[in-house]
């Protein structure tokens, strides 16, 4: 790097033109920051970020073969569940839930800090004016003589500039912009969160109803088959036993129905919270019954190297590792020397009105070179801690990556297996509602035993709500491999309005603490 020489000129007489100091004081300010040009071109220490490190990635899912890829987009992926009021619920979700609002208000910080980082490279210029009463005394030891008081105007203009001789500046400006990108991924990992949360408990809360009325409808036939033993009972031709059984599994069937209850009013509370009203802000709108949503295969599962940019915690881990890596330079720039150019004007006078006229004028410019001596090994301590603190961001990125391939093969073979499980189950419940049905018509001639009609009918409430769980369960994979896929709202977010607009901020009679 080359040495430069910075001269400084004397000081011009105090009788000077003013608006000639000012323009010598303008000249000479440029004409050092013209000098210092080449320095501020591209200088830089610490390491460079040279993008998302290289990583050991599988080239295709365990859950499919290559030949089987499944290409597309994930834009709104919800619409594959057909469900309109779903639909509705996310998009008020994404406008009014707190923790995407919050998101915002990190971005705006994030953005702020940008701004606030980048003023570094621009001089910083502040003027100051005074007036004071002043009174002097002169005179021997003997004799005292007094000056009239009189009023002294004064004002000044004093100006810094800080060169970023070593890219310090710049690595901090590198920093924060890759915090605000960070900030940004962070957003958009909030949205896809709370579309998977309110999908998910959306289809529970359906689950519910359907186990609900399922219960209902059964404990309904049951209370039949306990009339029909009764009947018999009375005839003479049935049991006591046979009787307390009936009785005790259509009361056991009815039990159920309160436990579901209260498990679809904490799935439909969360959802109140989940798009920012209170607990039963959306009881009404979930008081009709639907049914479970069944989503439309298949999801565009693509390759595992996608997720680098498709997942936002991924992309989010992986631009805090940028920002670490960019802190480590800023940190290493404070151990070489501090470059600034000062330069200052001043002014005073006997009347305010004489201040640019008729004043007595000083100014000054000039370099000012700040070099580290010693300080204990604190700023080498310093770059370790950055050093140290890129090392955890790395760590953090490898493992969320390796978490992200883990949920999305979690998900394809818990997809791929409750739909088995579904076909399955189907099969059951239909062979069991033709046994519940023979079994019944049997046990009204006379031809089958009660024990028959029991069984039947309990094996057949099972399999139905275990059809309907089923159900449940591959919606909730399916949204579950959306989330791991990185799915989630790709229209453009406001995130420029505040939550709370201040107002009255200029001065103000200050009101009484609260």
């Amino acid at each position: 790097m080359p040495s430069h020489v910075f001269v400084v000129s004397p000081a011009p007489s105090a009788k000077e033109n003013p608006r000639q100091t000012t323009a010598l004081l303008r000249a000479g300010l440029a004409g050092v920051a013209l000098m210092l040009t080449g320095i501020l071109g591209g200088c830089a220490v610490g390491p460079d970020y040279a993008g998302p490190p290289r990583l050991e990635l599988p080239s295709h899912w365990s859950a499919q073969s290559t030949s089987r890829k499944r290409t597309g987009t994930l834009d709104r992926w919800w619409l594959r569940l057909r469900d309109p009021l779903l639909n509705r619920l996310i998009e008020e979700a994404v406008v009014a839930n707190p923790d995407v609002a919050k998101a915002k208000a990190a971005v705006r910080e994030a953005r702020a800090t940008v701004q606030q980082t980048a003023s570094g490279l621009f001089p910083s210029v502040s003027g100051t004016t005074s007036v004071t009463d002043n009174k002097t005394s002169a005179g021997s030891s003997s004799v005292l003589v007094d000056s009239s008081p009189y009023a002294l105007h004064q004002g000044s203009f004093d100006s810094s500039w800080e060169f970023d001789l070593f890219g310090g500046t710049q690595r901090s400006i590198e920093a924060a912009v890759r915090g605000e990108q960070s900030a940004g991924e962070d957003l958009r990992d909030s949205l896809v969160t709370l579309i998977g949360d309110v999908a998910s408990y959306y289809v529970e809360a359906r689950g519910y109803q359907a186990r609900i009325a399922l219960a209902q409808r059964t404990s309904v036939s049951q209370r039949d088959t306990e009339k029909l033993t009764r009947s018999k009972y009375d005839a003479g031709s049935g049991n006591a036993v046979d009787l307390s059984k009936a009785t005790a599994q259509a009361a056991s069937t009815e039990a159920n129905v309160p436990t579901y209850q209260a498990a679809l009013a904490a799935d439909i509370h969360r959802l109140g919270i989940l798009l920012g009203r209170p607990p039963d802000g959306v009881a009404a709108l979930m008081a009709k019954a639907a049914p479970v949503p069944a989503p439309r295969m298949p999801l565009p599962t693509g390759l595992p190297a996608d997720l680098l940019a498709n997942r936002p915690d991924v992309a989010g881990a992986e631009r805090k590792l940028a920002q670490a890596t960019a802190k480590i330079g800023a940190a290493e720039a404070d151990r070489y020397p501090a470059v600034s150019l000062t330069g200052s004007v001043g002014t005073s006078a006997l009347r305010a009105g004489d201040l640019a006229k008729y004043s007595s004028v000083s100014w000054s410019v000039g370099p000012s070179i700040t070099v580290p001596v010693f300080d204990a090994g604190k700023r080498v301590a310093t770059v370790r801690i950055a050093e140290a603190q890129r090392d955890q961001a790395f760590a953090t990125f490898h493992s969320t990556l390796l978490t992200a391939l883990e949920d999305v093969e979690n998900a394809l073979v818990s997809l791929s297996q409750e739909r088995i499980r579904a076909t399955k189950l189907t099969e059951a419940a239909k062979n069991y509602r033709e046994a519940a049905k023979l079994s019944r018509s049997l046990f009204e001639t006379g031809s089958a035993s009660f024990i028959d009609v029991l069984d039947a009918e309990r094996s057949l409430y099972s399999s139905e709500d275990s059809l309907i769980q089923s159900k449940v369960s591959a919606a909730k994979d399916y949204i579950a491999l959306a989330k791991a896929l990185g799915g989630g709202w790709v229209d453009p977010v406001d995130v420029s309005t505040p939550i709370i607009v201040d107002t009255n901020t200029g001065p103000h009679m200050r009101e009484a603490l609260k």
